[in-house]
């Protein structure tokens, strides 16, 4: 049996990351990955080989903007092993069904322009909105590089810069209380507060929805910063699709020494007599050992309720199991998605057809209210396909290597209920979803968008359907939630996933957390593979200057 020093269960882009720190500290890890390809999340596959041959498309993970908030590109040198990114400009466009659209660019000055098309008020307000979350990004990211409890490190992670972003956020007693009733109050409501237009407001709602909850729920405003960080740092693809990053991460692991095993499904975290975690054991029961820790890249739920032995958990911690269940949240909504193989390009009317407003992220959202609708009814268990909102990319339009000479392809990311209210015990895993459904949802999304853009339906050359049910089974993740546990206030910084828990240890001697459902959250950004890493070698007093 070879011998490693530490065992990452799930190579997703995280663990790789975590990986790759640990490998420049001089240990030997093992990566465990349940599906033939690491990545977790963060791949780009050719899924229809035989209807659409050289369509690629990312199945899941597909606009980066959180992994410019931290230093792990640079750190890691990934230009070294192939990543190179192509930015988005435009970033955004949202066609309403009477003409009208919204159009942002990473210039804010020229996306007011385009606003005040509509609204003079909205323009001038935007400009003083993103600001605000520019200015509150600013005061806030340093603690995404650190352990969210380490008090002195997240301290020394601010600058001069940062610190004025803090002044200015909550330097008086006005504007701190400000920043509180901004936090705990609902996206919709500050969108009512700051603008008048539903130009405006509805793609704002809706890429703030994207932490999976309806814009009028309390304590989801973190979303809003999402248009405030393209027109920062920008958002961006990896030139070949998502899967670059992880191909880039997977070159740098086998570079250093490190292993990676596909086609391993981890059953079993083995727990030693002195209630250590020492191994783990995959289904057919191979066992793989590791002597100086386990870290885990999947959610906390499988991992305490499934993985490790309750008794094992009990005698580490009285509490942990039952608050592991019944404390963290996951509300029901999750993802259809589909990807489509393209003869040619959608034509929205919207914007006269203009080919450059596809460079970036397409909303499909013509109001608060739709956007509402999209997402409580997923929580109700209830499929929102009648009036259906969606976030689509045409990711050949900025890289056209992913698909054959002219030709196109389209991802679309459907909110949708896990488990559809009425139907339990039936379709996949007791969720009611079946083959016929999924597709039938799909008819109505494609033609919802067909309002927009014509041509689309005939330009379908091939689609694959993915249904809640099985996102669930093939991320592996519970009830289908791609960030592991709900992005809400509750859930976040030292309380992801439990305060007690939330510093990427855990009371079991040797066991070490990452991934999504650690701090900062899901998303592409290597932050919590970056964080778990540091917390590992100073355990290990590794800590060799990595950082």
């Amino acid at each position: 049996m070879a011998a490693y020093d530490v065992i990452i269960i799930g190579a997703g882009h995280n663990g790789l990351v975590c990986a790759a720190y640990l490998l420049k500290a001089g240990l030997k890890v093992l990566l465990l990955e349940k599906r033939s390809v690491p990545g977790g999340a963060a791949t780009t596959e050719e899924v229809i080989p035989d209807l659409a041959p050289g369509f690629k498309f990312n199945l899941c993970a597909i606009d980066h903007e959180f992994i410019f908030l931290g230093p792990v590109i640079e750190e890691l040198e990934l230009a070294k092993y192939g990543l190179k990114y192509l930015y988005c400009d435009p970033s955004v466009f949202c066609p309403h069904p009477d003409g009208k659209y919204f159009l942002a660019y990473r210039s804010l000055a020229r996306t007011c322009q385009e606003i005040a098309r509509y609204s003079s008020r909205d323009a001038e307000k935007y400009a003083e909105f993103i600001d605000y979350w520019q200015t509150l990004m600013g005061a806030v990211s340093p603690m995404f590089n650190a352990p969210p409890q380490a008090i002195l490190e997240i301290a020394s992670n601010f600058n001069s810069s940062s610190l004025k972003d803090v002044f200015k956020t909550v330097g008086s007693v006005k504007k701190a209380l400000d920043f509180i009733r901004t936090m705990i109050s609902s996206p919709e409501e500050l969108l009512d507060e700051w603008f008048d237009t539903e130009i405006v407001k509805a793609p704002l709602a809706r890429l703030a929805a994207e932490i999976g909850a309806p814009p009028s729920q309390k304590g989801t405003t973190s979303g809003l910063m999402m248009l405030a960080m393209r027109h920062g740092h920008g958002i961006a693809r990896p030139q070949g699709g998502t899967g670059a990053l992880t191909d880039a991460l997977v070159k740098l692991v086998k570079s250093k020494g490190g292993v990676i095993l596909c086609d391993r499904t981890v059953k079993e975290v083995i727990i030693d007599d002195n209630n250590r975690a020492v191994g783990v054991k995959v289904a057919g029961g191979e066992e793989y050992r590791a002597s100086k820790g386990i870290i885990s890249n999947i959610d906390v739920q499988r991992l305490f309720l499934e993985l490790v032995d309750p008794a094992a958990v009990n005698a580490a911690d009285p509490e942990l199991g039952e608050r592991v269940k019944r404390r963290i949240v996951n509300n029901n909504e999750t993802i259809l998605k589909i990807d489509c193989a393209l003869s040619e390009l959608p034509k929205f009317e919207a914007g006269g057809g203009d080919r450059e407003h596809l460079i970036g992220t397409v909303l499909i959202a013509d109001s608060v209210k739709q956007v509402e609708k999209a997402h409580t009814l997923a929580n109700l268990g209830e499929i929102p396909d009648e009036d259906p909102s969606m976030y689509l990319d045409f990711p050949t339009v900025l890289d056209p290597s992913m698909a054959p000479a002219g030709k196109h392809t389209l991802w679309i990311e459907f909110f949708a209920p896990y488990q559809i209210a009425g139907a339990e015990g039936t379709g996949l895993n007791g969720t009611g979803w079946t083959d016929e459904l999924k597709n039938q949802v799909a008819d109505r999304v494609i033609d919802k968008l067909a309002q927009y853009a014509p041509n689309v339906k005939d330009a379908i050359v091939a689609r694959r359907v993915e249904s809640p049910a099985e996102l669930g089974v093939r991320l592996g993740a519970y009830k289908g939630n791609y960030y592991h546990l709900d992005m809400t206030l509750d859930q976040m910084i030292f309380l992801r996933p439990l305060p007690e828990i939330a510093n990427y240890k855990t009371p079991i001697d040797g066991l070490y957390l990452s991934g999504a459902g650690t701090h900062p959250g899901g998303s592409i950004s290597g932050m919590p593979g970056r964080n778990c890493a540091k917390v590992f070698l100073r355990s290990q007093k590794s800590f060799l200057g990595l950082f």
